[in-house]
């Protein structure tokens, strides 16, 4: 597919997420989900540079709103009025992250009395920690599209709450944790395990936040430096292994994110960790290959999950880019390699699954149709992905 077939097909996706979902229009009331949301603001974005449309921009600017007044807020079945942060009206409009953001599941938050029910647990509310961080990527990406100070100043409201909300002690460990999913308002876990990558994906967009602002931090000149060490103490000597799919693209879009930050940064300490994400993106590869899970029909499949490894090897495929032409990063080019080629041995499973899920037939079955805002949503940033890893750097 050329790529402005790609873009074309990206807008096309887009422009139905935005009238299915209440973006725009009258007819369909707001119908928000926060991860979702998060890769559609940077496909908006990615779209209005691609094209130079402005009617792309309004988009993104239109969703961050609408998401910040949906997910910000309390349901609409919980006995519970306004903003999360317990703010009043005006002072919530302009701190609409300092409670954090609900999911956007269709059923209400698990009560305090209620037994765990861990099937149903997926369908209930809350506040998950990974999809604020990819919210934090959202609103970066847009305060550097922009130059507003205002999403920047969001975002590190956010992260600040993200990290005081979902952090606990461990003193087993030495070090704190993070629950996997917590209340609407922050208050008690509702899954109290930590998820596998977390704490990885919680540093390494921290450290965007804090370099990567437009012209520098300009939110008050706030430090995430606390933040910073916990996150750093929680992902030291882990092993990031998965064969999931998605869990896999997450892996290879952070080491994607790793080696920008170092070459933005050569201080930041991360060559040991971008190589441990680049083993574990090989080996995970070779699992998830082994396994052979495409060629089973839709009916057994998630396109989401799919997508976002697809999502991955395209952010492999910069990745060996950038240790090509930067001059930050060419002295580390030889020693990361042979992982990398590894990697990218199976960059032909990014076409296969793109095409799989662009099939009309495919897109007819139950498996797409039950997830399609999401499913639309990545297969969007698998055809422009550059809008997700913030590459090229948006001016």
């Amino acid at each position: 597919m050329q790529p402005n077939e790609r873009i074309a097909l990206a807008g096309e996706i887009m422009d139905h997420f935005a009238e299915r979902t209440g973006l725009v229009g009258e007819s369909v009331s707001p119908r928000r989900y926060l991860w979702t949301d998060a890769f559609a603001v940077c496909n908006f974005l990615e779209l209005g540079r691609l094209t130079g449309n402005a009617r792309f921009d309004e988009l993104a600017r239109r969703l961050v709103d609408q998401t910040h007044h949906v997910l910000g807020r309390h349901r609409g079945d919980d006995g519970r009025h306004g903003w999360l942060s317990g703010l009043a009206d005006r002072e919530g409009e302009e701190h609409p992250t300092l409670g954090g953001l609900r999911i956007g599941k269709p059923l209400p938050e698990r009560r305090a009395d209620e037994p765990l029910d861990e099937e149903r647990e997926w369908d209930r509310d809350g506040q998950y920690y990974h999809y604020l961080t990819k919210w934090l990527l959202a609103l970066n990406r847009i305060a550097r599209r922009t130059g507003e100070e205002r999403y920047l100043r969001w975002a590190f409201e956010l992260a600040r709450a993200a990290q005081a909300g979902f952090a606990f002690p461990h003193p087993p460990a030495g070090t704190p944790l993070l629950h996997w999913k917590m209340s609407i308002d922050l208050s008690r876990p509702q899954v109290p395990g930590m998820g596998h990558h977390d704490p990885l994906d919680g540093l390494l967009t921290l450290y965007e936040l804090q370099i990567g602002g437009p012209g520098g931090n300009r939110a008050g000149e706030v430090s995430l430096a606390d933040e910073l060490s916990d996150l750093e103490r929680m992902c030291r000597d882990r092993d990031w292994l998965t064969d999931d799919p998605l869990g896999l693209g997450g892996l290879l879009s952070d080491a994607l994110l790793a080696a920008r930050l170092m070459a933005a940064d050569p201080s930041l300490p991360l060559a040991d960790l971008l190589a441990d994400l680049l083993a574990a993106g090989a080996r995970g590869l070779t699992f998830f290959a082994g396994r052979n899970s495409l060629h089973l029909p839709a009916a057994y499949r998630l396109a989401f999950r799919e997508l976002g490894l697809a999502i991955g090897l395209h952010a492999a495929e910069r990745l060996e880019l950038l240790f090509r032409n930067d001059p930050e990063l060419r002295g580390l080019r030889d020693s990361f390699a042979p992982r990398l080629r590894e990697i990218l041995s199976h960059k032909a499973l990014s076409y296969k699954i793109d095409q799989y899920w662009l099939s009309p037939d495919s897109q007819r079955d139950a498996a797409w149709t039950r997830h399609q805002d999401i499913n639309s949503v990545m297969l969007a940033t698998s055809l422009i992905p550059d809008g997700y890893f913030g590459w090229p750097s948006n001016p």
